[in-house]
């Protein structure tokens, strides 16, 4: 019956084998059929509140909210949306485990973000740059994973910890990127606030050697602006140890601040806005650096539309001694991403998403365009 021709009996037959799934703890199983659902019909917002709940015992209280967010966006009763408000305010992930993964076939035309240039002025004249030192292309497999535990240790307290994973690898091993990232700490409910203080570690390895590490201290904020927006900040301390440059060991400090807003039961946009301060050994390491995102969605039956924007600014204190002036980018970014759920396999839908890059720098080993595509799948809800 979960595929009958007709809408109405096919809608209600996903609607109650949900619910059975939601019994039996296959909550992956059973957001798949809500958000199949609410492929066909974006305003079943009955529907959208069950994928909430579905979403909130997954431990993904971000999802659970942007459900949330687009039901009251969409309209509802006004003693459904006092409800709604309670339910949000009450929110707690309810899961003590959880994961999520992605995998993707990634070409890109500047795997090394490197200048295309084959000189480099400096103080001494034009250098000749060898081909490892200039933009290199190539089709690599990116991996992104994270797994989180959650111990709870009252109602307004639970002890939260989490482990995150990246890693971009090409047939060219020297230039194979991965990062991993451990973090532990308290999460703190006030009223419908959240707050949360993670401390972890940060280590990244290129070309199959160990690059940096870090020791971090993460703060982070959240705080619903009335029922169809949210705000959430961040800020972060990171003690930096760079094994192939010791004159770039220092402290990073990192403050960010985002507005997020459901504009309908099918779309929303959000806006970050984040500055960073680099302090390294040595000044002509150091900088200050800022960026501005801009970033949309839109449902469109079963596919899902994402677009961001970004311009940032890296200015160095110093200049390095080898060229003639102190580094100073501009980076611009742009990608479009889309998620069709019409072709799942299980609990996964296929995605893609290109990304073009340009920063422009007066250094000109920092001076690069970038176009990557990816294709890849994801989770289905």
């Amino acid at each position: 019956m979960s595929d009958d021709p007709s809408l109405e009996i096919r809608s209600e037959a996903r609607f109650r084998l949900a619910g059975l799934n939601m019994l039996a703890g296959r909550y992956s199983e059973a957001a798949v059929l809500l958000r199949s659902i609410l492929d066909e019909i974006p305003d079943a917002q009955r529907v959208r509140l069950e994928l909430a709940q579905v979403l909130d015992l997954m431990g993904d209280e971000a999802g659970a909210r942007r459900a949330l967010r687009e039901a009251q966006a969409g309209g509802l009763p006004p003693e459904v949306a006092r409800i709604v408000d309670h339910y949000s305010a009450a929110l707690r992930a309810q899961r003590p485990i959880g994961a999520s993964f992605d995998i993707a076939l990634a070409p890109d035309s500047n795997i090394n973000r490197a200048t295309r240039s084959d000189s480099l002025g400096t103080i001494f004249g034009d250098f000749t740059l060898n081909e490892d030192a200039r933009e290199r292309s190539g089709v690599g497999l990116a991996i992104r994973a994270q797994a989180f535990a959650r111990f709870p240790m009252n109602d307004q307290v639970n002890l939260f910890s989490r482990v995150s994973g990246s890693a971009d690898l090409y047939r060219e091993k020297d230039f194979n990127d991965l990062a991993l990232a451990a973090t532990l700490g308290p999460e703190l409910r006030i009223g419908a606030d959240r707050f949360s203080v993670e401390a972890g570690g940060l280590w990244r390895w290129f070309g199959g050697a160990p690059y940096s590490s870090a020791v971090t201290l993460n703060l982070n904020y959240f705080h619903p602006l009335g029922r169809e927006a949210q705000i959430r900040g961040a800020a972060s301390v990171l003690f930096n140890s760079n094994h192939f440059n010791a004159l770039q060991d220092g402290i990073t400090y990192s403050v960010s601040l985002g507005y997020e807003r459901a504009l309908s039961s099918r779309a929303g946009i959000g806006v970050t806005v984040s500055v960073d301060r680099q302090s390294s050994r040595d000044p002509a390491y150091s900088t200050w650096a800022g960026i501005a995102m801009l970033s949309a969605y839109r449902e469109a039956g079963p596919i899902t539309l994402i677009a961001t924007a970004s311009f940032g600014r890296v200015r160095a204190d110093e200049r390095l001694a080898l060229f003639p002036e102190r580094r100073s980018d501009r980076l611009y970014r742009a990608s479009l991403g889309a998620t069709f759920r019409n072709f799942r396999i299980g609990t996964f839908a296929p995605f893609i998403r290109g990304t073009l890059e340009r920063n422009t720098s007066t250094v000109e080993i920092f001076d690069y365009r970038r176009t990557r595509m990816e294709l890849g799948v994801s989770r289905a809800f």
